[in-house]
């Protein structure tokens, strides 16, 4: 299998999140007043940094590689790796997902470790399964089986299918929505069929030639995308939908909803990645990333190892970082995180 959609995807997610993680949180009206336009790395000295959504794709990809195609093989796996977060007190980190990384390190199993919760984090680390996984079936076990790790809610677990397919609908280069409308109902049935008409209703607004914001508008949503996946999911598949082969432009189109920014970016970012590859993706967005141990290089050397594991069938011990260095990055990233908070509280408004 080529490195590139993957690599595409994993550094689409990260330079998305980046970009998106500034403005999360801020109204779409105030954003340009008080930011700037989403055209360039503004969290830390014109420079981009990483959060919870980009971390959870490398973790995906990491159990991955060491699991192969088994499928609770790869749930233990993922379920260490999320226990071993959560001690590394990563900011902004879910709701859920901190609950479920608490009942993990109290002893509940990957099957029983997951809250009722309808929140972004099992769409937030879908898309790596679409850019690696041809099989439907296949890709709907893995994507199940992170989604329940931490919410048991059947809504979360759509809005991580429709993200998973429409990154498998990337890769190969399909831009007419018809075929992909018809597998996302195929695959989530009855119960999620307002997810569908949602999707359907974006795919709709894209022929109409509406912009992204004008959609999330319509969706009540003039404030901000929120975290709800039923409002995430489908403002982020029109983004894709608007802009299918053109990175800069949907991930900006998609920012510019306001709200949970980071996330929707990261999103859209790992769509539209698998499909362009690395060399889709604005080199300056890549180069400014400021990561560390999750460098840009430690990011490509792991996408090779996966297309490598995937293309021989064969798992293999995944690329590990300095767990010393973690928790260091991390409270940098919270004094980051604290300084823009309090940035917001002056004007202008």
């Amino acid at each position: 299998m080529s490195t590139e959609p993957i690599a595409g995807c994993i550094l689409g997610t990260a330079v998305g999140d980046a970009l998106g993680l500034p403005y999360e949180g801020v109204a779409r009206d105030r954003a340009p007043r008080l930011l700037g336009p989403p055209t360039r790395h503004r969290f830390l000295f014109g420079r981009g940094m990483i959060s919870d959504d980009t971390e959870h794709t490398l973790m995906v990809a990491q159990s991955l590689i060491e699991a192969g195609d088994d499928v609770d093989d790869f749930a233990r796996r993922l379920a260490w790796r999320l226990r071993w977060w959560i001690l590394a007190l990563p900011a902004g980190v879910g709701k859920a997902t901190a609950r479920s990384g608490i009942k993990l390190w109290l002893g509940a199993s990957p099957t029983t470790a997951g809250v009722f919760s309808a929140g972004n984090g099992p769409a937030m680390r879908a898309a790596i399964l679409g850019a690696v996984i041809d099989e439907r079936d296949r890709l709907l076990r893995f994507v199940k089986a992170s989604s329940r790790l931490t919410h048991t809610d059947p809504k979360a677990e759509a809005g991580a299918i429709a993200v998973a397919l429409a990154t498998q609908a990337s890769r190969a280069g399909m831009q007419a929505p018809n075929r992909f409308l018809q597998s996302l109902a195929e695959c989530v049935g009855e119960e999620a069929s307002e997810l569908v008409t949602l999707v359907r209703r974006a795919s709709e607004s894209v022929s109409a030639g509406e912009s992204t914001r004008s959609f999330a508008a319509s969706l009540g949503l003039e404030k901000g995308v929120t975290g709800y996946t039923y409002h995430t999911v489908p403002v982020a598949i029109h983004a894709w939908l608007s802009h299918p082969t053109d990175y800069a432009a949907a991930v900006t189109a998609v920012i510019e909803c306001g709200g949970d920014a980071d996330t929707t970016a990261a999103i859209v970012g790992g769509i539209v990645g698998a499909g362009v590859g690395r060399q889709g993706i604005p080199w300056e967005w890549i180069d400014g990333l400021c990561e560390w141990p999750r460098s840009v290089r430690w990011m490509n050397r792991l996408a090779q190892q996966l297309a490598k594991a995937h293309s021989a069938s064969a798992p293999t011990k995944a690329i590990s970082i300095n767990p010393l260095a973690v928790l260091p990055r991390n409270l940098l990233f919270l004094a980051v995180v604290l300084f823009h908070g309090f940035r917001r509280l002056a004007p202008p408004y």
